[in-house]
């Protein structure tokens, strides 16, 4: 089982995520594309990455938006899971956007 990060690591991992933030326990971010064509693909390359990880993002899609939270339900926290899924979608995002 994964184990949750101390607030202070979390704290520490987010200033190196720029556009992340902490929204109610989680890692989340806010992504905008230029409509829901490019929001999608990201997504579906999002999907891969982590599915490839074995760690999945809880998101919704409202046209070119993407708002994604991340947190570990099994470990009740954000784990190094969240953030190396994180640093994975800032890859793609920067793809993409």
């Amino acid at each position: 089982m994964r184990q949750p990060m101390s607030p202070e690591d979390v704290s520490a991992a987010i200033s190196s995520l720029p556009g992340w933030s902490l929204n109610s326990g989680k890692l989340f971010r806010e992504y905008k594309f230029a409509d829901f064509t490019h929001a999608f693909a990201f997504m579906a390359a999002v999907a891969l990455a982590a599915e490839k990880m074995d760690h999945h993002p809880d998101w919704t899609n409202m046209y070119d938006r993407v708002t994604i939270h991340l947190w570990t339900h099994d470990a009740g926290g954000i784990t190094k899971s969240d953030l190396q899924l994180a640093q994975q979608i800032e890859k793609i995002a920067s793809k993409l956007q």
